[in-house]
């Protein structure tokens, strides 16, 4: 690895890093105007054009803002906790292609930060990290209210990682028939598998063989987030706000961005494993090669804001589930559905493959 490599990578994380910001900000905006349509209200509209610069402002606000410490927090384990939230934030989208890979200066040059042989593992370790945020924050702040936050949290995040966890695994063995007859946990490779199309017109995307990995998929990555109606780890009406109910000025902003990060890049990696990533037509000859090289990315953005976009309707359209409702979704639903559907699918592959063994 010489001087060239080295800059390579840092203008990946660069790259990645400045994406994120960017679609939190446009994420924050998209969700108030969506919600407002959908509830017949205006949405934020004074602050820039459409009132897209809102966000700017608030962000801005939280910036300036005074952070207040209360006096009976454990110091170093509150401090650290908004750390804990958005450096996993950052790490799990580290491992998502944005398209197929480059040629720059005469190298090959994947356009992800790091292609790992274990990605898909690397993405439940970087997401089960996330809920030590979480956990230390409500802790560590010393109130009551914080502390059942984090409690909650803990609970949730081990129900519902298990269902997203089985989820991938259906993905993993039915990508391993698509191949060359090996599984792999790599996201490019498996975005590499899901090319091609059926019958000349319908894509080789796993939603379609994994339709119902992939509906137990989106309700785990919906709840891993604590997003409505799972929101429960928040829960004004109850928790006050929660596990961040003793944070302020850009601490608390710290878990905001974690948020929206996170919901991004949940819907990156579920277009990744389902919708095919950064598939679809670049027609090459017809548009312009400058327009057919982005094209990828473009179609990942699509696919990627499609999930963001159910992410804004369901908080729109469901109220807030019990504490019950949400335990008896993960334990009673989920997670026996997604190991029933894991038994089916090993049955179809091996069918595929094999045969039937009376034949």
């Amino acid at each position: 690895m010489d001087i060239v490599d080295v800059l390579l990578i840092g203008l990946r994380v660069v790259a990645t890093f400045a994406l994120l910001l960017v679609v939190t900000i446009l994420n924050v905006w998209a969700e108030r105007k969506v919600v407002a349509d959908m509830q017949n209200r205006i949405g934020p509209d004074r602050a820039g054009p459409w009132g897209i610069l809102q966000t700017v402002a608030d962000g801005l606000k939280l910036f300036f803002k005074e952070s207040v410490t209360p006096s009976k927090v454990e110091r170093g384990v509150y401090l650290a906790a908004p750390f804990l939230a958005v450096v996993p934030a950052f790490l799990i989208f580290s491992v998502v292609p944005w398209g197929a890979p480059v040629e720059v200066f005469g190298r090959t040059m994947p356009l992800q930060v790091a292609d790992l042989n274990v990605g898909l593992l690397f993405i439940l370790a970087m997401s089960s990290m996330a809920v030590y945020a979480v956990v230390l924050a409500g802790w560590s702040s010393g109130s009551k209210y914080p502390l059942l936050g984090g409690v909650r949290a803990t609970a949730q995040a081990i129900s519902y990682e298990a269902a997203m966890g089985l989820a991938m695994v259906a993905v993993v063995m039915y990508s391993a028939t698509t191949g060359d007859g090996t599984g792999t946990l790599s996201l490019a490779e498996l975005v590499e598998r899901q090319a091609g199309t059926f019958l000349g017109f319908i894509p080789r995307w796993n939603i379609i063989p994994q339709f119902v990995a992939f509906a137990i998929f989106l309700v785990a990555i919906v709840a891993e987030t604590n997003r409505a109606p799972f929101d429960l780890v928040e829960a004004e009406q109850e928790l006050v706000g929660g596990f961040h109910t003793e944070y302020s000025g850009m601490r608390f902003a710290m878990f905001f961005l974690a948020e929206y990060i996170n919901v991004f890049s949940m819907s990156a990696i579920a277009a990744t494993l389902f919708l095919g990533g950064w598939n679809g037509p670049t027609w090459s000859g017809i548009l312009p090669a400058w327009i057919s090289a982005i094209l990828p990315v473009f179609w990942l953005l699509v696919k990627t804001y499609a999930i963001v976009f159910v992410f804004f309707w369901i908080r729109a359209t469901l109220p807030r589930l019990r504490y019950d409702q949400l335990m008896q979704l993960g334990w009673k639903r989920l997670i026996p559905g997604a190991l029933a559907w894991l038994m089916v699918s090993a049955l179809f592959i091996g069918f595929r493959r094999f045969g039937l063994p009376w034949g």
